[in-house]
């Protein structure tokens, strides 16, 4: 490997987040232990430099051209991170300095310098594992502020999952603990989705069972319950900003599904009246749809039934 893939690599170890193991990250952790392509690690020094400076050395050792205004990216996308990790402190001979000021600089502190100049012997890992053993890393850190901001959501089985931050996801959690044991209670959860891992829960042999593709999934409504008492299929969608049961969506889900032999329950779900006026007009006949904000009620789009399939 390069310097920089080595960077890379030694960045990983510390634990930093994936988005600063990148190149930028790596130049910026090169520039301030002073190491150039062809320099062994055990020279490494804390080198203090500003930002300008950073950018400097990156084009001057390794030929990668920043352009000046690249400062407040590595600013705020790589120093305040080495910052928060306890790589590098901020103007370590004179703290007071403000940070807009243009003689504010950072240095990599002395534990991660000697522990860098070990990087590749024989000794490494067992350094690296100590100094671990008495921090924890900001990936560790970022993870658990990012779970503290999740939506959980208890399924019936009392297990307890943890879908992404944001209002449709919050939507798709109250479908699950509110809808279900009022209008579909003892269904079981088949699918649920999550706006940033697409699918947090499948439950692939039940849906093998149904005749469902699962190579399909990503055609799947939000949220889908199955009742095995009354063999119906409860097909949710989630209505933040988009995507009602609408007629085509209807089609859609119909010729996926030609092959299940269950009973379909089309339901839209909504928040609250306001999004539901929003897309009133978009709504498939013969569907329901439920707000979160009245959760014992369901409105019913016509149809010779209040609820159940329709062949």
């Amino acid at each position: 490997m390069g310097k920089i893939e080595e960077a890379q690599e030694i960045l990983k170890a510390l634990g930093m987040p994936p988005a600063q193991q990148n190149e930028i990250s790596a130049l910026t952790f090169l520039a301030l232990t002073g190491l150039k392509e062809k320099d062994p690690w055990k020279n490494a020094t804390p080198v203090r430099r500003r930002i300008h400076d950073i950018l400097i050395f990156a084009k001057e050792a390794y030929g990668k051209d920043y352009a000046e205004n690249t400062r407040e990216t590595v600013r705020r996308q790589v120093i305040h991170q080495f910052e928060q990790a306890r790589i590098v402190d901020k103007n370590p001979d004179n703290p007071s300095l403000p940070t807009n000021s243009p003689r504010t600089h950072y240095a990599i502190i002395d534990e991660i310098i000697g522990l860098v100049r070990g990087y590749g012997d024989i000794a490494w890992e067992g350094s690296l594992k100590r100094i671990l053993g008495d921090r924890q890393t900001l990936w560790e850190v970022y993870r658990k502020k990012r779970k503290s901001r999740m939506v959980p959501v208890r399924v019936v089985s009392g297990k307890e999952l943890y879908l992404s931050p944001g209002k449709h996801n919050e939507l798709q959690a109250a479908v699950v603990e509110h809808f279900a044991p009022r209008f579909a209670p003892g269904s079981k959860l088949v699918y649920l989705g999550d706006t940033e891992t697409k699918t947090l829960y499948m439950d692939e042999e039940l849906l093998e069972s149904l005749n469902i593709p699962v190579t399909e999934h990503d055609k799947l409504p939000d949220v889908m319950l199955y009742d095995s008492k009354k063999k119906w299929l409860f097909l949710i969608e989630a209505v933040t900003s988009h995507g009602p049961v609408s007629p085509k969506r209807q089609y859609e889900l119909e010729k996926m599904l030609s092959g299940c032999p269950a009973g379909r329950v089309y339901v839209t779900a909504f928040p609250n009246f306001q999004e539901f006026k929003r897309h009133i007009s978009n709504i498939a006949w013969e569907t329901e749809v439920w707000l979160s904000e009245i959760p014992d009620h369901l409105i019913h789009f016509n149809g010779e039934k209040f609820m159940g399939p329709y062949k």
